[in-house]
């Protein structure tokens, strides 16, 4: 395994922290070889023009967060435009007090490409865009502000939705017009417009010349727009992975959430049919989420029929299904993505801790054998108990890995003396 320090510590830090790496996620890719294969021949057909839905179900800390960074991963990898981005109590597909404005806030905050990781990209495309537009106009011999925003306007006259298009596009016009003429003003105020930032229409009128803005009600219709630009700037397409839709479940009024329900619906029926091109929409659910017919997506009787009913068999794998179970890791992929992490432990810290093939089937035991493991046992709690377990290792070179295993399962501390006598045992 070839890893870099930097990224070693990006991944330990964010294991340790119980949430999944932004970077890195190859290598600790176990036993997921078919789910990987399935997202790489998804984003194929994505990429030329077909749209896609999926559902990633599984329990708390099964791997649901994971897959769904995986997707992110591959999908930079084939020059999509992604951004992956949390559910909460305040962010929502259906609302009529703002939440669903803070959701497409969120999206565009979170978007990302391949060569811009790290901070939404959304200013760098509009950039790379306009720069190309205005060589264009200048190789034409245009005046190249006129020239750039005709250029503009033509391109969003051939977008599927007329009404959000003209005024998406009218706000990437003003945005040229400050950038071609350094306004800083201009331009803030024009990626306020197009994040969804400004609160009123009187606001974006005095501001922009713009009489809507983005709202709970055409946020989605501005979501697809926006994917519809990103192909015109020269991208693949639009990937946004929405994870926690244990939220919407969580909603305790059955008519929001039927409201909510309903616009993932909407979300189905045009990516299945290709109503919308070059989107690819996951959704991180707990099985519950998906299938409880009383709270969850089931309880929506049309979405019901669309996804399905639980494949009870978590040993087997459909990839064509909409909603994917996610199976357990089973011992060997286990002991695998343990080797992983001992290698990126080490090259986080600069280390060279040695953990026998013997020590790692030790600490395995000793997690199947826990009460309960076979209903509560994760991938997180694994990776989680392991990092420690190298961390006391790295600190207390004089004990054995075998030693801190029995010291972490069985209550009971190993200490050697200074000079290497008889255990002491501390109950």
């Amino acid at each position: 395994m070839k890893i870099n320090p930097k990224e070693a510590h990006q991944i330990i830090t964010s294991l340790e922290g119980g949430v999944v790496p932004k970077r890195g996620i190859h290598h600790l890719l176990v036993g997921r070889k078919q789910e990987v294969e399935e997202i790489i021949s998804i984003l194929q057909h994505v990429a030329q023009g077909q749209s896609d839905i999926r559902f990633w179900a599984g329990d708390f800390g099964s791997g649901k967060s994971f897959i769904l960074q995986t997707i992110d991963t591959f999908a930079l990898e084939k020059d999509f435009v992604v951004s992956t981005i949390d559910l909460s109590p305040n962010r929502a597909f259906y609302s009529s007090t703002g939440k669903a404005r803070t959701l497409y806030r969120e999206i565009m905050n979170q978007l990302h490409i391949k060569t811009c990781q790290d901070r939404s990209c959304l200013e760098i495309l509009l950039q790379k865009w306009i720069a190309q537009l205005s060589q264009e106009s200048r190789d034409n011999l245009e005046p190249v502000v006129f020239g750039t925003c005709r250029r503009i306007e033509e391109t969003f006259d051939t977008f599927k939705i007329p009404l959000m298009a003209y005024d998406f596009g009218k706000a990437v016009s003003l945005y040229a017009q400050g950038m071609l003429a350094n306004d800083r003003e201009q331009k803030i105020g024009a990626l306020r417009w197009l994040r969804g930032e400004i609160d009123t229409k009187t606001e974006s009128k005095k501001l922009l010349g713009i009489s809507t803005i983005i709202t709970d009600m055409n946020w989605y219709d501005a979501l697809k727009t926006f994917c519809e630009f990103v192909v015109k700037v020269g991208y693949a397409g639009l990937v946004v992975n929405f994870d926690e839709l244990v939220n919407l479940y969580k909603i305790p009024r059955s008519q929001t959430r039927a409201n909510n329900y309903e616009v993932i619906l909407n979300m189905y029926n045009e990516c299945k049919t290709n109503m919308i091109s070059h989107m690819f929409l996951n959704f991180g659910a707990t099985r519950k989420t998906v299938y409880d017919m009383y709270r969850g997506l089931s309880s929506y009787k049309a979405l019901a029929g669309r996804l399905g009913t639980e494949q009870k068999d978590q040993s087997l794998i459909n990839t064509n299904r909409t909603v994917l179970g996610l199976k357990p890791l089973t011992p060997a992929e286990i002991y695998t993505l343990l080797e992983h992490l001992i290698e990126i432990y080490n090259a986080n810290y600069h280390t060279d801790l040695n953990v026998s093939p013997s020590e790692i089937e030790h600490y395995m035991e000793e997690q199947l054998n826990r009460p309960g493991a076979d209903e509560f046992l994760t991938p997180r709690t694994v990776i989680k108990d392991f990092l420690e377990l190298l961390d006391l290792k790295r600190q207390n070179p004089a004990l054995s890995f075998d030693d801190l295993i029995r010291s972490k399962f069985n209550g009971r501390a190993v200490v050697r003396d200074a000079d290497d006598h008889d255990d002491i045992e501390v109950f």
